[in-house]
């Protein structure tokens, strides 16, 4: 690498925290997550995933249900959504960076794309952010793509209109056949097991009815809770935009059924959303 290029590089802030901090293990780790999930049988082509994003030892093992489904495929392009934790950025921000490093390596950043949405959107760039919620992805799309540019895209507000600006937006600059949109969201936080499974069933069961602005509104209602729950939305959008019309969770897990204390518990959901060769 160039001197130029290493100054162009948005560096890791959790590796060796979230997921391991050399390549080694870090490969071996989501290897195994992947290699524990079969794929299941689809009537159509994947446009989305819905993967969460805690720690790898809370999250990893249901991510890969999600990541499992696009094993073998070829993918030209990731847009990844993420929410924003710790730092406003911007209604939508976006690295300033040429390329995203993990401990597997550099992304390059699709600042093509990034510059032809920004023409319908507005974007803001930054130098430097601590997202967890958007790197912690690219470990898994690392091990299944041998190449491919990242549209990297945090969401500081969540509302259903913001929602559906930036789907449309995406939906105008990418194109289905060669994309994968990525949600990034963990569920309801910090309840009893199950409190938090009923507030997290109404989130499944809007993802499974296809319906965005219907998730859009329990989320602002309260009748369900998600930290990336604009991406959500945004993705299925954008993706129906695209043509899906069908969406499923394939694993639902809470971070109890890894620590064993189940008094306060953070939700976990992967799912996939397609369009179905079936119309139904």
């Amino acid at each position: 690498m160039s001197r130029a290029e290493a100054v162009d590089v948005r560096r890791s802030a959790i590796a060796g925290s979230w997921y391991p901090g050399a390549a080694a293990p870090l490969k071996a780790t989501v290897d195994s997550y992947l290699d524990n999930v079969d794929k299941i049988a689809l009537s159509g082509d994947i446009i989305g995933l819905i993967a969460p994003h805690a720690g790898y030892t809370y999250s990893g093992q249901v991510a890969a249900y999600a990541y499992k489904q696009v094993y073998g495929r070829n993918v030209k392009r990731v847009v990844v959504l993420s929410p924003m934790h710790r730092m406003y950025m911007g209604r939508f921000a976006v690295t300033a960076k040429g390329y995203y490093e993990t401990p597997l390596g550099l992304i390059k950043v699709d600042t093509d794309t990034l510059q032809e949405l920004a023409h319908h959107v507005e974007l803001t760039p930054v130098g430097q952010d601590n997202e967890h919620s958007l790197e912690i992805q690219l470990p898994f799309l690392q091990r299944l793509f041998a190449q491919f540019l990242l549209v990297p895209i945090m969401m500081g507000v969540q509302d259903l209109t913001s929602c559906q600006i930036l789907a449309k937006g995406l939906a105008q600059v990418v194109a289905a056949k060669d994309t994968l949109l990525v949600a990034s969201t963990d569920l309801s936080h910090f309840y009893p097991q199950r409190r938090a499974k009923i507030l997290d069933q109404v989130f499944i069961n809007d993802v499974e009815a296809y319906d965005p602005e219907g998730l859009a509104r329990d989320l602002a209602s309260g009748d369900t809770e998600a930290c990336g729950g604009g991406p959500v939305v945004t993705v299925m959008l954008a993706a129906q935009r695209l043509g899906a019309n069908r969406a499923q969770i394939l694993k639902y897990a809470t971070s109890g059924d890894v620590t064993g204390d189940y008094s306060s518990v953070v939700g976990y959901a992967a799912g996939v959303i397609w369009r179905s060769v079936e119309g139904v």
